[in-house]
Formats: structure tokens, sequence, C-alpha cells
């Protein structure tokens, strides 16, 4: 109980203070409003109202991956920074219950983008927002919400002995979206491209809400974006332990 009232405290304290950052204010609400306008100008050419409605769907979980890639390379970074990060180690806490609720806080931000996203194309575009199975529907967005947030906090873990660690990270947000089929289908990639996609738990939860929007089987989908988000978790761990580790017995922590 104590680690769920940590998460909760840390997930709320989180998402006040990034709504509060005029970087992260700024980042959301143009972001969402790009990739979706340069997508819809792109599917309009020759396509139907499927898919426009399948590009909607894509900028909008483009727009939750972009809040989340750049903010868990900087996660770290950002505690160096503000002298923070050693009181943070230091305390009775585990520290992966701290970091955590950064990532997940931050794709809970990027609802907005896909909220936005789809007000976006039917204000502007006249796109037809409609769902086939809503029950699937409302289930697949949070848990590829939270799924990326969990492949967030594996990024972070993965990157805190780096000094730009947030180069890292913005530098994954393009890729990303292409490999896990944001817009592009998978099929129109290179064949070494779907291997790498199935480890990535954007895929599938992308998967899943199309699915569950346009027609199809979501669960399975569902299922495997669940089961690597706790995945995601559990070696982020076993890597931020190592790390600290590593960090306590080189006096490196803060990288100075």
């Amino acid at each position: 109980m104590s680690s769920a009232r940590l998460l909760v405290i840390g997930w709320l304290f989180q998402l006040k203070m990034q709504w509060r950052d005029p970087f992260t204010g700024i980042f959301a609400v143009l972001y969402p409003m790009f990739f979706a306008t340069v997508a819809f100008l792109m599917f309009r050419v020759h396509g139907g109202a499927t898919s426009l409605l399948y590009a909607a769907l894509g900028a909008g979980v483009m727009g939750i991956w972009a809040c989340v890639s750049t903010t868990s390379g900087s996660a770290m970074q950002r505690e160096r920074w503000h002298g923070t990060l050693e009181v943070l180690v230091a305390s009775p806490s585990p520290f992966a219950l701290i970091l955590l609720p950064v990532t997940v806080a931050m794709s809970t931000i990027g609802l907005y983008c896909m909220v936005a996203t789809l007000l976006w194309g039917r204000l502007a575009f006249g796109i037809n927002f409609s769902v086939v199975h809503w029950g699937a529907f409302v289930a697949a967005v949070p848990a590829t919400v939270v799924s990326i947030g969990c492949l967030g906090f594996l990024l972070a873990v993965t990157f805190v002995r780096y000094r730009t660690a947030w180069a890292l990270g913005n530098m994954l947000e393009y890729p990303v979206w292409l490999i896990c089929g944001f817009l592009v289908p998978l099929a129109l990639l290179p064949g070494w491209v779907q291997p790498v996609s199935w480890v990535l738990a954007p895929t599938w939860g992308m998967n899943a809400i199309r699915q569950s929007a346009l027609g199809g089987t979501p669960w399975p989908d569902l299922a495997l974006c669940v089961g690597l988000g706790a995945l995601y978790i559990a070696v982020g761990v076993l890597v931020l332990d190592r790390a600290l580790a590593a960090a306590r017995a080189r006096a490196s922590l803060s990288l100075t």
C-alpha cells in the first residue's frame, strides 16, 4: 500500500509540475496540431474516411510518444541540474518508485494530444470519429499510455550514465513512431523492422486502438501491450539497481 501511495502521489506531483512548465505546455499544445495537420493533408489526397481516422489515431499516439521520449531521456539529467538526484537516491523509498511517475505523468499529459488531434480532425477536416468496440477502446487507450510511460522509464534508467541523455531520448522520437507503425504501415517497411517492432509495446497498443475503433480483435494486442509494459518495469528496476550500485561504488552519480 505504501508503494502504491508513493506512485500515486508522485504521479500527481509530476503531473502538476509538468503542466506548469512552459516548455511542456507549448510542446503539448503545438506538437499534436503539427502531427495531425501533416498526417491529414497526406492521407486526404487518396484516402477515404477510414484512412483519415487511421491517420487521426496514429497522430494522436505519436503525440503521446513525443511527450515521453524527450522527457524520459532528460528525467535523470533534470534532477542533476536541480541538485536533487543524490537526495532522491539516498531517500528510504526505492528510487524506481520515484522515477516511474515522471514518465507515466508525461504520457498522461500526452492524452491531451490524442483528444486534441481527434477534435482538430473533426473541426478542421470533417473526420467522423466512430468506434466499433467502445469497451476495448476505453481499455486500450489508458493501457497504451501506461505502457509508453513504462518504456520511457526503461529509457530513463538506461541513459543514466550519459551526460547528453536528453539528446538520446530526442533522437529516438522519430525512429520509434516509424517502427511502431503509427502512420506508416509496417508492411511497407523493410522486413527486419517487424521483429524490432514486436518488442515495443506502443506497436501493440496502436494496433489495439485501431482494431477497437475500426473493427477487429483488439484484445490479444492489448494483452501484449500490457505484458510488455510490465516487462519494461521489471527490466528497468534491475538496470536501475545495477547502475546505482556502480555509481555508489565509483562516486559518479552526479557525473562530475
